[in-house]
């Protein structure tokens, strides 16, 4: 049977999401009751900031934690830390408070860039996103091709952020924070707007979305070196880059633009991945290469840097139930493929 020192002793090493020491550490745990008939739990948790994205992963992982130990049910209340605990750890909240562009940000951008359209950016920007975060990253990712967004289609989401307080939440798929132009058009509607408008939009992206505590932030670039592409090299100044292409030797030329503008703006490109390599038979196992041969690596070679995987034609599989057209799952041979070039990425940046 449960008792309030067993909730407690679950309860005391999870970690506040502002101040990072545990609740048992700050006095956290306010409040505990027990409905033993109903094997019901209640809680009371104090944090030094309600009504955030933030708050919202520590309920879930505490009623995880309380459903493990036994509780059939779990209501929890949040209220913030008294001012005489807040002010020991202001400027650890401070921090937190700075947001994605400052330049305490741990945060690392990873821009995925194309010459042209139709090379598979996109697909490439949502598999890496998902392994990464298999990977058990913290991973954002934003759909920035404005005018061409598909992101939240391709993977397989229905649903829309909400906004609480003065933050937009994202939606979170596979693990993945994902924010969208899409989500705020009305039914695939056309973007008529002028270079300005989109900088401001990618703007409230950066500044106005409750990315929380993120390790990769994705970005999926419009093709070739327009508006939305040079305001993203213009506000992220540390930003890294991958450059995507066919084998075709017409598209990794043109790529080649995309790739110049990132080494011209100062952005490290991290590699170059080559989409759409081959055609695998599945009745003779041989490969067709459609698009052409030696693109990818033609352009790796123009941009100094590597190719950090090819990726043959193949559909990903998907049901009803978690439906989503263009995520590969992790045991698909292309998902392994994309769970390699994340390793590769993970490696380059943090050498692990």
């Amino acid at each position: 049977m449960l008792t309030e020192q067993n909730i407690r002793e679950v309860l005391s090493g999870v970690q506040e999401p502002f101040i990072h020491k545990t609740l048992g550490e700050l006095g956290a745990i306010d409040e505990v009751k027990i409905k033993e008939d109903k094997n019901h739990v209640s809680v009371k948790i104090l944090i030094a900031k309600t009504g955030s994205a933030e708050q919202l992963q520590l309920q879930t992982q505490i009623v995880n934690l309380l459903k493990e130990a036994g509780a059939a049910t779990v209501g929890i209340r949040f209220s913030e830390l008294p001012e005489s605990v807040l002010a020991q750890y202001r400027q650890a909240v401070k921090e937190e408070d700075k947001g994605l562009l400052s330049p305490d940000s741990k945060t690392t951008f990873i821009a995925i860039a194309s010459g042209k359209g139709g090379v598979g950016k996109s697909t490439v920007s949502v598999n890496l996103a998902v392994s990464l975060a298999r990977l058990g990253k913290k991973v954002g990712l934003i759909d920035a091709d404005i005018y061409g967004f598909s992101v939240p289609d391709m993977m397989g989401i229905t649903t829309r952020p909400v906004v609480r307080g003065e933050k937009i939440i994202p939606v979170d798929r596979f693990g993945v924070k994902v924010i969208s132009m899409g989500f705020f058009v009305e039914d695939n509607a056309p973007i008529i707007w002028r270079g300005p408008m989109l900088g401001k939009m990618l703007n409230s992206f950066f500044n106005e979305v409750e990315w929380g505590d993120i390790d990769y932030l994705l970005l999926d670039l419009p093709p070739g070196t327009g508006d939305v592409a040079l305001d993203v090299h213009t506000m992220l100044p540390a930003c890294k880059e991958i450059v995507v292409t066919t084998p075709h030797p017409t598209a990794a030329f043109v790529a080649a633009r995309a790739g110049a503008m990132a080494i011209k703006t100062e952005h490290e490109i991290l590699g170059v991945i080559e989409n759409m390599a081959y055609f695998e038979s599945k009745l003779t196992g041989e490969k067709e290469y459609v698009f052409g041969q030696g693109g990818g690596q033609k352009l790796a070679e123009e941009l100094k840097t590597d190719v950090l995987g090819q990726l043959p034609l193949q559909q990903p599989d998907w049901d009803e139930k978690e439906f989503a057209p263009s995520v590969y799952q992790e045991d698909h041979r292309l998902g392994k493929i994309y769970t390699e070039i994340a390793q590769k990425v993970v490696y380059s940046l943090e050498g692990k």
